[in-house]
């Protein structure tokens, strides 16, 4: 079975299936990754090799989901639904291999407050010095990727960014017509109720700016 096409013949009913398409399996993207690129008549897929062994009505969903971003669309198909219902447990899968002994006390002192010990740790790890994404967290691996700026940084600010990062992997996503919601009522509800938060996160923007006329001056 072409997987492209059949994902775009179930996603478009109707319509005619008029490209050339190709699909590889690879290393070199992140884990359970997939893009789509499309070149006149030629539609070229490349999913990480995790996907491989996937079964195939799930990676109609991915397919379909990348489809709708390609061309601007929004739509939601039972295929979309096993997608996102996949990637969300995507971090029972994943092996723990990263744990910066930083990150893990920070977690583990949110997970306490907070949590009632109920999140389970995910890959924990810097990245790199970002005054712009200070940190992420990734469905696709179990991670919390923590900007470096941090580093040195009060353990109640990286506790604040900590619990940001956790309610992503607590609250997980919605999906609705098409458009995935990260940062829904309940997630916005849990995190207003951080103690100290207006100050912790007036802190972090004065570590930024100053961060940033420090590495602006050694220029000159």
């Amino acid at each position: 079975m072409n997987l492209i096409e059949e994902s775009f013949r179930r996603l478009f009913p109707g319509k005619g299936f008029f490209y050339q398409s190709d699909l590889e399996y690879n290393r070199r993207l992140s884990s359970f990754n997939a893009n789509i690129r499309k070149s006149n008549n030629k539609l070229t897929l490349r999913l990480n090799l995790q996907w491989k062994d996937i079964d195939d009505e799930i990676k109609i969903g991915l397919i379909q989901h990348l489809l709708l971003k390609m061309f601007k669309e929004r739509k939601n198909t039972p295929n979309i639904d096993l997608y996102n219902n996949f990637i969300k447990n995507i971090p029972l899968l994943t092996p723990k291999t990263e744990s910066d002994p930083v990150l893990e006390n920070s977690f583990q002192r949110v997970n306490q407050r907070f949590f009632e010990h109920q999140v389970e740790q995910p890959n924990l790890q810097w990245g790199q010095r970002s005054f712009r994404k200070l940190a992420s967290y990734n469905f696709h691996d179990d991670s919390i990727t923590m900007s470096t700026l941090f580093r040195q940084a009060r353990p109640e600010v990286l506790d604040y960014i900590m619990y940001h990062e956790m309610l992503h992997k607590h609250f997980k996503f919605k999906h609705h017509n098409g458009r995935s919601a990260f940062h829904t009522r309940e997630f916005k509800t849990a995190e207003s109720s951080y103690p100290r938060q207006e100050q912790i996160e007036q802190e972090i923007q004065q570590l930024v700016r100053t961060t940033r006329r420090k590495n602006f001056w050694k220029w000159f």
